[in-house]
């Protein structure tokens, strides 16, 4: 999980963004005052710092300037009211990385993010993009794709598969995938998670080589390559 530092006094502007990230499985730590923003952001390690440039305390520029002395490799973004070109060019010289003016969307947000911490990350991927072998899904554009290859799916099997890629080589007991993919408990009178497994496989296993969803009888599936 990577750490983002938030230095951003307005508390509901804060908290959005804070809620927005978490759910993206980032760890936020907000902070509304620019002195006790710099004093976080040089003893504890982050992966990325945003700050806004208005702040009491220390403002932004500042902050950033004293940052980059610090550490020149930490992704810093800047957020700000400020639109002139002589600002943006006042925030970028102070050694952010990027400026992004409010307001803005929060997906901007999240792109920009995820831009930065991919040039300093090797292994980054974005949140919204989960693999398993040849199969990728995309959970904004709810697309998936196995070996390059489109795989249209309906909503029910779509969230199945979605479940499995979050778990992938671990057994999932029926109990389990009717209580996260249906939100209701399981009634072993019925064979619906089974039916739907089936939908599932036949979509995403017909025409390639390699089973990809593993019966376990009497405990439930798995999502494995061998």
């Amino acid at each position: 999980m990577f750490k983002i530092g938030l230095a951003e006094d307005d508390e509901k502007i804060a908290a959005l963004i804070k809620s927005g990230l978490e759910e993206h499985q980032y760890h936020v730590t907000p902070i509304h005052d620019g002195s006790l923003a710099l004093a976080e952001f040089k003893d504890h390690e982050y992966d990325l710092v945003i700050l806004d440039i208005m702040m009491p305390g220390l403002n932004g520029i500042e902050v950033c300037r004293q940052l980059r002395a610090k550490n020149k490799d930490l992704p810093i973004l800047m957020l700000t009211a400020l639109g002139s070109i002589e600002d943006k060019v006042t925030g970028l010289s102070s050694g952010a990385d990027d400026y992004l003016l409010k307001p803005f969307h929060f997906r901007e947000l999240l792109a920009r993010l995820e831009a930065l911490l991919r040039r300093n990350n090797k292994n980054f991927a974005p949140h919204n993009i989960l693999n398993f072998a040849d199969i990728t899904m995309d959970t904004y554009s709810k697309s998936v794709e196995r070996a390059g290859i489109a795989i249209e799916l309906t909503a029910k099997e779509y969230i199945l598969l979605e479940l499995f890629l979050k778990n992938p080589n671990r057994l999932l007991s029926r109990q389990y995938i009717a209580e996260n993919a249906w939100d209701i408990s399981f009634d072993t009178g019925t064979n619906v998670i089974d039916v739907y497994i089936n939908f599932l496989r036949k979509k995403i296993e017909k025409g390639f080589d390699k089973r990809l969803i593993h019966t376990k009888i009497g405990m439930g599936y798995i999502l494995k390559e061998a």
